[in-house]
């Protein structure tokens, strides 16, 4: 049996039912199914599994980093690729003044309950209201505690002293690293407003309730930039990076109907935001934030003025006037991004588990297969391998059948497959496997990169 014989069954077996009647293609329905596939095809570990993990920290293995280090450059080029964005990093660890002028230390807080029978805790503002009136456990039914303040930020100490004066706090967000640096960028680069600065970073939150995986976690990394206007122009940035970044999850593959904007209402409004929006993802478990568009005013480089004592204007050589910039920043969660980038993708028919990945996004671009485990089409497959590793991150697979190295390079999102029959070696050509529709064309072995990069610009067009 020649090798495009074995893999058309293969095809033909996947694309139809026993009846005859073309298999319904599902997505996402059970985050169970999602958590079960990362671990098993090394996406995301429990973190500290071997001591029975902890709660809400998670582990990234050699797919989940790939694929994490895809976004993170697919965001940074995305931002720096401007000639008005400048990046930073800028440390974990900062002055605890920064997060008084900040808000946090003060109001950097959620109502916390305990229940006095289970011992389960919870946000108060997420319990139901007539169940917290009457202290009820929503778990449980047993008594609840009085509601008290909690405050989010992670607290250690500098220095060899554990003493009040020595508390410093782990950031539980990227932004203010930004703003204390807004005049050091801006004078460095020479920058003119309007103007952006970048920063990917981890950022530490003690959630009360964590949870859906790597939805909401105690330890993450943010995606932020935050764009300094001209008081006046800051709504017409803010509508323009409102599309901007929508657009940039649509880009990256991220299903239309599954996204949407929900607009901050008067009760949900930040005390320093002018206009606030999040771009929603609708997961299995509801319609849930991916990333905010905050319209913040001139309230942080206002408070760091303030608490610093240190001018934190802007001179406009142009207009001979100074002023205090407002700010329109985008956040996005990496590791939501992730997530949503992998649920999204999530796809099965019955018969097949498949990640259907923006080529960008996915870990690895190509598979090389030869067809069998003899020397002269491992040989040539070697060859190929090599040829393709020049210009795209690839893997090779020569254990299983060929209808099995399929599946696992499907479950785990790889776009297209290569394999080298004896063909091959007669007339130069291999035959390439989309991923999707599992359709198989053959391509001469010299035309492969060119084919494979034609087929990465185009797609989804």
């Amino acid at each position: 049996m020649t090798e495009s014989t074995e893999t058309s069954d293969v095809s033909q077996a996947s694309a139809q039912a026993s009846d005859g009647a073309p298999k319904v293609v599902q997505g996402l329905k059970d985050m169970a199914d999602l958590v079960s596939l990362c671990k098993r095809r090394g996406f995301v570990f429990p973190s500290s599994e071997v001591y029975g993990g902890i709660n809400a920290c998670w582990d990234y293995g050699p797919l989940g980093i790939e694929l994490k280090r895809n976004v993170k450059e697919r965001w940074w080029r995305a931002m720096t690729d401007r000639e008005d964005i400048e990046g930073i990093d800028a440390a974990i660890l900062m002055h605890p003044r920064v997060w008084e002028a900040s808000g946090h230390v003060a109001g950097f807080v959620d109502p916390l309950v305990d229940c006095k029978k289970c011992k389960s805790r919870f946000r108060a503002d997420k319990i139901d209201a007539a169940a917290l009136a009457a202290k009820k456990c929503p778990s449980c039914g047993g008594e609840l505690t009085e509601p008290r303040q909690f405050n989010l930020m992670f607290k250690t100490f500098m220095g060899p002293v554990e003493e009040d004066a020595a508390i410093i706090y782990m950031r539980p967000e990227t932004a203010q690293g930004i703003y204390v640096n807004f005049l050091n960028v801006q004078q460095s680069s020479r920058q003119k407003i309007p103007f952006g600065i970048a920063q990917i970073g981890k950022a530490f939150r003690n959630e009360i309730t964590p949870g859906n995986f790597i939805f909401r976690t105690r330890e993450f990394e943010q995606m932020e930039m935050q764009y300094f206007v001209k008081p006046g122009t800051d709504m017409e940035w803010f509508e323009k990076w409102k599309q901007m970044r929508i657009q940039w999850h649509l880009d990256n593959g991220i299903r239309k109907e599954k996204l949407r904007f929900h607009e901050h209402g008067p009760g949900e409004l930040a005390h320093y935001a002018r206009a606030a929006f999040d771009i929603e993802y609708e997961f299995p478990f509801g319609w849930q934030e991916l990333e905010g568009i905050h319209n913040r005013t001139d309230f942080d480089l206002g408070r760091h003025q303030q608490y610093s004592g240190k001018k934190l204007e802007y001179f406009d050589e142009e207009a001979k006037e100074r002023y205090v910039p407002y700010i329109v920043e985008t956040s996005a969660g990496c590791d939501r991004t992730l997530l949503v980038a992998l649920v999204d993708a999530y796809r099965f028919d019955g018969d097949r588990v498949w990640l259907a990945l923006h080529p960008a996004l996915a870990p690895y671009k190509v598979a090389v297969y030869p067809l069998m485990k003899k020397p002269e089409l491992r040989e040539y497959s070697e060859k190929v391998y090599a040829s393709l590793k020049k210009h795209f991150r690839v893997t090779t697979d020569d254990a299983g059948s060929i209808g099995k190295r399929y599946r696992r390079q499907d479950e785990i999102g790889t776009p297209f497959g290569v394999t080298i029959d004896y063909d091959t070696l007669s007339n130069h050509t291999v035959t390439i496997r989309h991923r999707d529709s599992m359709v198989q064309e053959r391509v001469s072995a010299e035309s492969l990169v060119r084919y494979i990069e034609e087929k990465f610009e185009s797609w989804g067009k």
